[in-house]
């Protein structure tokens, strides 16, 4: 298998992390969001300690770690995880997820993973997301793989197919965990079904019929509950522009104030509820079923 064919998606490997580091350090804009995140602690004394960092999970436990928590400490009423569906600690899952921020879903869940003795989660993350180049940069060293969204139809099924490979690669050879979203963006009128779509890529990589490639990935179903969600009124402005102006779509902009409306906006109680492992059930389907019967 040629691992180069996923270099323009994965996450960087710890031994390029020195490099992204010092890219990163060099880059006014990094810095200026750093220091706002990390307040009242010198923007020498934050390079120093990514320079010390000699892995993701390092910098994630050295830096995310302590601001998630903060975020949920002062946004939240508490931060919940049930795990016990699934009692293998060691192996690796697709968590498949309602899908609430874009930020916090998979960054609350690695933080209450790590607090239950387990490795923090790969995340599949929208390039559209990725407006500068830090941001990019940050995301790989935070275990992000990326998900490339404005394409052609032909591209967008090679893109789509490379994921696939690259997804089953890091289950089956890293065994390494992954979060992903049950569907394309967040769902803005709480319809949490998942995309046949999403279900179609997962089984393009990997072995075998549509049931074992999807067996190969241990997908574990995740529900996620906010008790309030400080995005409501961004959504309903959105729905209602849509309505009323032909052709509206979100700009970069709107995209950053649902961003940060998302990280800090109150949320209540906020829970996160892991199911079995679906290969039971899958297990049981009819392997003869048309795929789009199968798949839905």
């Amino acid at each position: 298998m040629d691992l180069t064919e996923f270099d323009e998606i994965r996450p960087y490997n710890d031994e390029e992390l020195p490099q992204v580091f010092e890219e990163l350090i060099a880059d006014p804009a990094f810095q200026k969001a750093a220091t706002s995140a990390i307040p009242h602690v010198p923007f020498e004394l934050l390079a120093q300690k990514m320079r010390a960092c000699k892995t993701k999970l390092e910098f994630q436990e050295t830096f995310c770690y302590d601001i998630l928590w903060k975020i949920a400490s002062q946004h939240t009423d508490g931060l919940t995880l049930d795990h016990t569906a699934l009692p293998d600690k060691g192996k690796a899952y697709t968590y498949m997820s309602n899908h609430r921020d874009i930020i916090l879903d998979s960054g609350f869940l690695s933080i209450l993973l790590i607090d239950q003795g387990m490795d923090t989660v790969e995340i599949a993350i929208g390039d559209n997301l990725l407006i500068y180049p830090w941001i990019k940069k940050l995301v790989r060293v935070n275990k992000s793989f990326i998900v490339q969204r404005a394409l052609t139809m032909r591209q967008m099924l090679e893109s789509s197919a490379r994921m696939s490979r690259y997804m089953h690669h890091t289950i089956s050879q890293k065994n390494q965990s992954i979060w992903i979203a049950q569907r394309e963006g967040r769902a803005k009128d709480s319809n949490d079904r998942t995309q046949d779509s999403v279900l179609k890529m997962l089984a393009m990589g990997g072995e075998g019929d549509p049931v074992e490639r999807l067996m190969e990935m241990n997908i574990a179903p995740l529900a996620i509950s906010y008790e309030y969600d400080p995005c409501d009124f961004l959504k309903a402005q959105e729905f209602q522009l849509k309505r009323d102006v032909e052709g509206y779509k979100k700009t970069t902009h709107d995209d950053l104030i649902n961003m940060q409306t998302g990280l800090f906006g109150y949320k209540g109680r906020v829970h996160f509820q892991v199911a079995p492992c679906l290969n039971d059930e899958l297990q049981g389907l009819d392997r003869l079923l048309p795929k789009p019967e199968l798949f839905a």
